[in-house]
């Protein structure tokens, strides 16, 4: 029986891969060129490969009896679902196909990545039998999500800005919405990410009790995240009270989730200590 499950979750995984690869395929085709109906398709395909993704985790959940979330394959899987996810929700309300040929993308290369790393399901080792493991991945993972959706907009931002200054207003300025519209999505990622990796930092800290016996252990990963907590902290202070906007907060969005990404792949790979799964 459970033996089932785990090759439909590979199925479905795979399945997922090829849709999310497609979605990706449209809307670069989307952003190049002029054709509209693209951005309806790549939509209802990445929608549909959401949905076999979002099957796949629950077929995985049901295969190991907990939460995966316990090692980089599922962790990556993970951000990749609500990314998806999030770029959702985000269409539903504001209508930014274009966000999509961005979002597609990276959901699709940590997928990728999600793939090349080793799957199989074992047994859990004590120290990860713990709530507060799932709860602090999640909420550590949901954090990273929303800085990489200040990461692109971000980016589109620095875009918009380019061609309305050069004043050569192409096919794509058409396609990406307002200076403003993208600085308030920057600043609302951030705003949500901020208490997101505040609370994962948190429960990471109630976790290396229950498991090393101390809240604090100078783990290379705690350091880093750390490290990345202040930046986002004075980047929201920056916003709230500085008045931190337009391109500032774009290149700011732009580093931070760098800085993200090198705490959350890098230090795993290449800076082993306490805090290191594969």
């Amino acid at each position: 029986m459970f033996g089932t499950f785990f090759v439909l979750n590979s199925l479905f995984f795979k399945i997922t891969l090829l849709f999310y690869l497609g979605g990706t395929l449209l809307f670069l085709s989307f952003l190049a060129g002029r054709r509209e109906k693209l951005s309806r398709s790549s939509l209802w395909v990445t929608g549909i490969g959401f949905i076999f993704h979002s099957t796949a985790l629950i077929l995985r959940w049901t295969e190991a009896g907990y939460f995966p979330l316990t090692n980089m394959h599922e962790a990556t899987s993970f951000f990749s679902w609500a990314l998806i996810l999030l770029f959702l929700v985000i269409e539903y309300k504001y209508r930014i196909f274009i966000l999509g040929s961005f979002i597609l993308p990276l959901a699709f290369i940590f997928l990728i990545s999600s793939a090349m790393l080793p799957n199989n399901i074992k047994s859990l080792d004590p120290i990860l039998q713990s709530k507060w493991l799932y709860i602090h991945t999640t909420l550590s993972l949901l954090g990273i999500v929303a800085f990489a959706m200040a990461f692109v907009t971000g980016f589109l931002y620095l875009i918009q800005e380019r061609i309305l200054k050069s004043k050569k207003f192409n096919t794509l300025y058409f396609k990406l919405p307002s200076l403003d519209l993208l600085d308030d999505l920057n600043q609302k990622s951030i705003s949500i990410g901020f208490p997101l990796l505040t609370l994962g930092i948190i429960t990471g800290a109630f976790w290396a009790e229950y498991a090393w016996g101390s809240y604090w252990n100078w783990d290379p990963k705690q350091v880093f995240s750390f490290i990345t907590w202040l930046f986002y902290l004075t980047v929201l202070h920056g916003r709230l009270t500085v008045g931190w906007r337009a391109k500032k907060a774009a290149y700011l969005a732009i580093i931070g989730f760098i800085g993200v990404i090198f705490t959350f792949v890098v230090i795993n790979f290449i800076v082993k200590g306490l805090h290191t799964f594969v």
